[in-house]
C-alpha cells in the first residue's frame, strides 16, 4: 500500500550552522519532523505563558505559584467532599442501617459504633485467655430443649418431602403436609422468632 503524504508549503529561515545543527539532534529526539518538534516547543512557550528572552526566574516562580493555589483549592475542593461524605454517612447511612437492624431483630441501641469498640478494645487489653462468657444453666437448658425441637420439627418436615419426576420438565419436591401442620410450624417460627 502506498502512504498518502500530505503535500506542505515550505519555507527556508536562515540559522548559524552550529544552532541548525544542535536543533536537529534536538529534534530526532523529541518528533518525527522539524515543523513539529518547533511547533511543540513554541506551543510550550505559549501555553505556559513563559518569555524566551526574559530570565526564567520570574515567570517559572510565577507558574509554581499559580500551581499552588489551583492545588489548594483542588484540596479544598476534596475536604469538602469528605466532609459532605462524612455527613451523608452520619445522617443518612447510619439511621437507615439501623432501622434494618430493627427489622431484623437485633437491637441497635445496644451495638455500638466501630470506633468506640475498637477504643474500648484497646483500653483494656486483658490477655484473651482471661475472658469468660458464663450463661445462667436454666437459659441454656432451655435453648437446648427449643434446639431438639426445631430439629424433631425439621426432620418430620423433611420426612414428608417427595421428589417426583415428571414425564415432561424438570423434577420437584412435592411437600406432603396439611393445612393445619403447615400453619402449626408457621406458629412456632413466629413465636421463637
Amino acid at each position: 500500500m502506498e502512504k498518502k503524504h500530505r503535500t506542505y508549503r515550505y519555507s527556508a529561515i536562515s540559522i548559524k550552522h552550529a544552532v541548525a545543527v544542535r536543533f536537529r539532534s534536538f529534534s530526532k529526539k523529541m518528533a518525527q519532523s522539524h515543523s513539529e518538534c518547533l511547533e511543540s516547543i513554541m506551543d510550550f512557550f505559549e501555553w505556559h505563558g513563559l518569555d524566551p528572552s526574559k530570565k526564567f526566574g520570574r515567570s517559572i516562580i510565577q507558574e509554581v505559584l499559580k500551581n499552588r493555589e489551583r492545588t489548594n483549592t483542588s484540596i479544598k475542593r476534596n475536604e469538602a467532599t469528605i466532609a459532605i461524605i462524612r455527613d451523608i454517612e452520619i445522617n443518612q447511612t447510619k439511621p437507615n442501617n439501623a432501622m434494618l437492624l430493627a427489622l431484623f431483630g437485633e437491637d441497635a441501641k445496644t451495638k455500638k459504633t466501630i470506633r468506640k469498640e475498637k477504643k474500648l478494645i484497646e483500653r483494656k487489653a486483658e490477655p484473651a485467655g482471661e475472658i469468660e462468657v458464663t450463661v445462667p444453666k436454666i437459659r441454656y437448658e432451655r435453648l437446648t430443649e427449643k434446639l431438639e425441637k426445631v430439629k424433631q420439627d425439621y426432620s418430620y418436615v423433611l420426612d414428608k418431602v417427595e421428589l417426583v419426576k415428571g414425564s415432561f420438565g424438570k423434577a420437584f419436591f412435592k411437600l406432603e403436609l396439611t393445612p393445619s401442620e403447615l400453619e402449626k410450624f408457621k406458629r412456632t417460627l413466629k413465636n421463637n422468632a
